[in-house]
């Protein structure tokens, strides 16, 4: 599906628990305080409060991708946590800043796997910084629910951990590349961020682009948290290609993009959703972006008419009034119900396990427009890709 920013969708489904009845209603049975057990001994998890922990960018040059997820999810568990929690227990969620950085997220992992109260992690940005943190979480065995990524490394069989809430980076890159060739865009040539996530996005441009019988014109590459993309440029206007599949996060994706126009070049450039819609949008001069297209993985968080959207939008409100609204931080609103919906299935004394077997209970799961289904040897709970192009003005309704 295609979707130009600041235009509408309109679907039905059926509305699970929301933000404005949780706030609203003294009905609410799901959520409602209960009389609560000690937890067994060797849980080391707190009676009073359920301790989820995450690894991310706060700061450093990718620091809105992870502040972004982190306010999306905030906004629902503090609406949860006012209407009194899971079985009667807060939830905490601890978030150590990593700055984008794989040697930050082990020291921060390790640091967390140490809390005898951890009962799980939650929503880590990035490839490069989650793989290094997926054999600490496996020895440990603790869960980590809906990272903020989508790559074919986190979605390996033997991981029995690890619990994707978004799509692959596969699947939004095959639904680029449909789309460029559709519209007679050959000569493709692919951008990669030179570390785990960019050499994913590359294997998969790669198999779509064979699907359809192509080869690059050009393969290149940029840094992780670096606008210096000069040989990028050069590689790029040396063979002048009308498509480019563009696989990094938003600060070499905004430099490189920029660079581009001024040089003349008017390839249709395409993001893969890790870039961050709202910070590639912010990153570069005012008109730039006209024409520029993302893959997504959640709907359009200004659509209303989806409940699961107006839900997002309230609880966003009650929060903080004054900030906007955003693809990263409704991901991580949806991910934030996912593993709350899990928590309510393990009942009064959770542990790691019967997380993971709640987990794995979510099937044929509406949250009002955005399906989740899992099971015990499918730990992938989406598959929603659609793409949306950027326009020269400010685009949110």
């Amino acid at each position: 599906m295609l979707l130009f920013l600041g235009g509408h969708l309109r679907r039905r489904s059926g509305v699970t628990l929301t933000c404005w009845a949780l706030l609203s209603s003294g009905l609410v049975m799901l959520l409602s305080p209960r009389p609560v057990d000690a937890r067994p001994p060797d849980s080391g998890q707190s009676s009073k409060v359920l301790v989820l922990g995450q690894s991310l960018p706060l700061s450093g040059p990718s620091a809105q991708l992870g502040q972004e997820y982190r306010r999306g999810a905030l906004a629902w568990f503090e609406a949860v946590n006012r209407a009194g929690g899971i079985h009667g227990r807060k939830i905490k969620l601890i978030s150590l800043d990593d700055k984008y950085e794989p040697s930050q997220t082990l020291i921060n992992t390790r640091q967390l796997l140490r809390r005898r109260d951890l009962l799980a992690l939650f929503g880590y940005v990035g490839t490069p910084t989650t793989k290094v943190a997926l054999p600490l979480l496996e020895a440990a065995e603790v869960p980590l629910v809906a990272p903020l990524t989508g790559a074919s490394l986190l979605r390996r069989p033997d991981l029995r951990m690890v619990f994707n809430m978004r799509s692959s980076y596969r699947r939004e890159i095959a639904a680029i590349v449909d789309e460029l060739v559709r519209d007679a865009h050959h000569r493709i040539a692919i951008v990669y961020q030179d570390d785990a996530f960019g050499q994913d996005g590359l294997d998969g441009a790669l198999a779509a682009l064979s699907s359809h019988g192509l080869q690059p014109v050009v393969v290149t590459t940029v840094k992780r948290n670096s606008a210096q993309v000069g040989k990028a440029l050069g590689d790029l206007m040396a063979v002048n290609p009308n498509g480019i599949v563009l696989v990094s996060a938003y600060v070499s994706s905004a430099a490189l993009s920029t660079a581009l126009r001024a040089e003349g070049s008017s390839a249709q450039i395409m993001n893969v959703s890790f870039v961050g819609t709202q910070a590639l949008h912010k990153a570069m001069p005012v008109g730039e972006t006209n024409g520029i297209g993302v893959a997504q993985v959640v709907p359009f968080p200004w659509n209303r008419w989806i409940p699961v959207v107006a839900d997002y939008q309230r609880c966003l409100r009650l929060r903080d009034p004054a900030t906007g609204f955003g693809f990263t931080s409704f991901e991580g609103y949806l991910a934030a119900r996912m593993i709350t919906e899990a928590l309510e299935r393990t009942g009064k004394n959770p542990t790691r396990q019967s997380l993971v077997e709640a987990l794995e209970s979510i099937r044929d799961l509406d949250l009002g427009g955005f399906q989740l289904q899992m099971g015990p040897n499918d730990h992938n709970a989406s598959e929603f890709v659609e793409l949306t192009f950027l326009g020269s003005q400010s685009w949110e309704p």
